[in-house]
């Protein structure tokens, strides 16, 4: 296969809109921990009409300077535990560089497909943890957590399956390492960065992988990226300000609604 790693597509005027999507989605990623890589895409796909396998490796490489910008802001406001953020990032080093190559053994449409399925099933993960009851042992409070090796071999599990899905999709992964944090009963705050941290590494661990494999569109990367860092910058700044348990619930439903329309339009286009 040709090295043919990046290149810069020609402006069209549609492209206008990129920074204004950039900065919405830096600004929702921030705030809940994941990366943004899923609705990158997403968009990609559905609106600007970019090839599935491109749209992957794009949305990795437009979605790394969101996840520097939102981990060091999370870094400055203490959101994030590194022992727990490192045993998730190991695991998912390895699973994004196995995702990267699974996306090169699909076609295009096979690729959409599988991110439709995906997305609905992940959307119907976010219906059930918003209605679910929540448990309040994860205190705000609960700051000293003790890693057992139990405790480290569920957290590379979670990791492991987030890097895959990051490589394979091009999208967060965040989903299992929130899943995974929550389960190891990690304070709600330091969930947030710690899972932000986390994608990082598994967006650059792919991102690794496309780069050796795929084609990266620098000009759609550029444009999306000029208003996530913002948005990223500005998210951690509101979290702060914002009271969670009045938000999440709704934010989570609402979200899952775009995910499985999303989805579903990807399986039957």
């Amino acid at each position: 296969m040709p090295a043919t790693m990046y290149f810069f597509s020609e402006f069209q005027q549609s492209y206008l809109w990129l920074p204004f999507i950039g900065f919405a989605i830096g600004l929702l990623a921030s705030m809940i921990g994941s990366g943004g890589g899923f609705f990158f895409p997403l968009i990609l796909i559905l609106f600007f009409g970019i090839p599935t396998q491109m749209a992957v490796a794009t949305s990795l490489a437009a979605s790394l300077p969101l996840c520097v910008s939102g981990t060091i802001m999370h870094y400055r406001k203490k959101n994030i535990h590194l022992k727990i953020g490192l045993v998730f990032a190991v695991a998912g080093i390895i699973g994004a560089v196995g995702g990267a190559w699974i996306t090169r053994l699909l076609t295009s449409d096979e690729l959409k497909t599988a991110f439709g399925i995906y997305s609905v099933f992940l959307a119907g993960i976010i219906i059930m943890n918003s209605l679910r009851k929540k448990n309040n042992s994860n205190s705000e409070n609960e700051y000293k957590i003790e890693l057992s090796p139990g405790k480290v071999a569920k957290g590379s599990v979670f990791g492991l399956v987030g890097g895959i899905i990051s490589g394979t999709f091009g999208t967060s992964g965040s989903m299992p390492v929130l899943g995974g944090l929550m389960a190891l009963r990690t304070p709600l705050r330091l969930v947030v960065g710690t899972s932000l941290m986390v994608v990082l590494v598994n967006t650059l661990s792919g991102l690794g992988g496309h780069f050796l494999l795929g084609e990266i569109d620098m000009t759609l990367v550029l444009l999306l990226t000029a208003g996530s860092i913002a948005g990223a910058a500005l998210g951690p700044q509101l979290l702060t300000k914002v009271n969670l348990s009045k938000v999440e619930k709704p934010a989570k439903l609402a979200v899952a609604a775009i995910v499985i329309v999303s989805g579903i339009v990807m399986i039957i286009n």
